[in-house]
């Protein structure tokens, strides 16, 4: 067996053997050592690792700029956040997301990550850190306290812009499917009974415009997040940066990284407030609940196919019973409603994990980044799957859909500005009684002509305002 080459780092807790082929140091070894807890690693999350090496390319230019750091060191710090920012040490990030410590873990393993790259690019050794150091040159002006949660922010923000994305051709697919289901008339339902008729093109508009609406409110909260404490150090009192340092990292990371990135007013507020995780967290709830509730409907509307509402077909994907043949399920639906219930979940974690903070520290941040993070990609990836395996394969079946209209029971309350209601109610009784229409029920007891009972009938005529002018007929209160 071939040995593997290693080296030996140290920190304050002692010596470890590292493989000498990796990046990573010893304070992120002892982190995948200690932290074998979830199956999400920070390299699943490459928004994250990418805004920590902005971060950490922002300090550096700001120190060099303020004197502290060299220009060689400071360049290879650079040249080495770039390297991090084209993924291609990703794996090197192989630590637990759910972590102790308030993320100093994963800070610490972007100093080592970054610092021996910039060895290399210095022509060193990885381990030779007296020529660039994790603590004393990546990491210099910074704390974990303000370093984690800044570029958690700047990775949230861009995650949620994908998320953004996929929200908005979910909802051009909901709006192409209502203009194709156009003048199709169907029953409205309320409390899963009868209620009065629309068109399959108005549910699906609904469905489009209720969605739309969740874009501001993502862009909303999503703001918040360009809100940063670099500059605060380890409380929030600026200890071992310099005056200029504050504002200089923020000028330099808004140009890497495009952002409108400000400073928080109150730093020492602003390193143990998660407030903002809070309202993300519970701005993608909100759209999660909105697309679980869409996918309720589209399961009752479909249902059956013989027993069942059966208005719409959704594309068949796979079989669907181990006993029953032919059975098909709405799977994709079902699926999204239980992505909904796990980021339901998540965000009341997030809830008690931002309570948790104290005094000048919320600790408790590792385990909001990790489901956020995995709220974001769920919902995306949720979104995706609807749209394609779903939604844009979704046909009508107009017949039944008429059919039902036709036999309803709620057909009578586009009669009631003709009929009155208490005739109205009266015809409804008779005609669940006696199992008739009310169509045929109303031309039998010859409470209106066929011509007009048509003519109110028609589909254009009871899905949207019309005049009235005095329509009740007063011949037919006694029926």
């Amino acid at each position: 067996m071939k040995k593997i080459k290693i080296r030996i780092e140290k920190d304050l807790i002692g010596e470890k053997e590292i493989d000498a082929n990796a990046y990573y140091g010893v304070q992120t070894l002892r982190a995948m050592e200690n932290f074998r807890i979830s199956r999400s690693r920070v390299w699943h999350f490459p928004e994250f690792i990418y805004a920590l090496a902005e971060i950490k390319e922002a300090a550096a230019k700001a120190n060099l700029q303020l004197g502290i750091l060299n220009n060689q060191i400071a360049d290879a710090i650079i040249q080495a956040c770039h390297k991090v920012k084209s993924g291609k040490f990703n794996q090197e990030f192989d630590l637990d997301m759910m972590q102790g410590g308030a993320g100093t873990s994963t800070n610490m393993a972007a100093n080592e990550i970054i610092a021996n790259i910039a060895l290399e690019i210095l022509g060193h050794k990885k381990g030779q850190y007296e020529y660039c150091h994790p603590n004393n040159h990546v990491n210099l002006s910074q704390s974990t306290n303000d370093a984690y949660p800044s570029a958690l922010n700047i990775g949230l923000y861009r995650s949620i812009s994908e998320l953004e994305k996929e929200l908005k051709l979910l909802i051009q697919s909901f709006r192409s499917k209502s203009l194709e289901f156009k003048n199709i008339i169907k029953m409205g339902r309320t409390q899963l009974q009868d209620a009065v008729p629309m068109t399959l093109e108005q549910e699906f508009e609904a469905f489009a415009y209720n969605l739309e609406e969740e874009i501001n409110n993502l862009s909303y909260h999503q703001n918040f997040l360009l809100e940063i404490n670099m500059g605060a150090t380890a409380i929030g009192t600026g200890i071992n940066t310099a005056p200029a340092y504050a504002e200089l990292c923020r000028k330099f990371l808004a140009d890497i990284t495009g952002f409108q990135i400000r400073t928080a007013p109150n730093l020492i507020e602003a390193t143990h407030d998660t407030g903002v995780y809070v309202s993300s967290s519970g701005a993608i709830k909100r759209l999660a609940i909105k697309l679980s509730k869409i996918c309720n409907d589209l399961r009752l509307l479909s249902s059956g196919p013989r027993t069942g509402i059966n208005e719409i077909n959704l594309p068949a994907i796979q079989p669907g019973s181990s006993i029953m043949p032919g059975k098909v399920n709405p799977v994709i639906p079902e699926v999204v409603n239980q992505i909904a219930f796990r980021i339901i979940g998540n965000d009341f974690c997030i809830g008690m994990a931002a309570e948790a903070g104290q005094l000048q520290l919320n600790v408790m941040e590792p385990v909001m980044a990790m489901t956020l993070f995995e709220n974001i990609e769920f919902l995306k990836n949720g979104m995706k799957t609807l749209r394609e395996k779903c939604v844009d394969g979704i046909t009508a079946n107009s017949e039944r859909a008429k059919e039902l209209v036709m036999n309803s029971i709620g057909l009578v309350t586009a009669l009631n500005p003709y009929l009155g209601y208490e005739v109205a109610t009266q015809v409804a009784q008779e005609a669940l009684a006696n199992n008739k229409s009310v169509y045929e029920l109303i031309l039998e007891k010859k409470l209106m002509s066929r011509e007009k009972l048509d003519e109110v009938l028609k589909p254009e005529n009871m899905i949207q305002p019309r005049e009235l002018n005095n329509q009740l007929d007063e011949t037919a209160s006694n029926p």
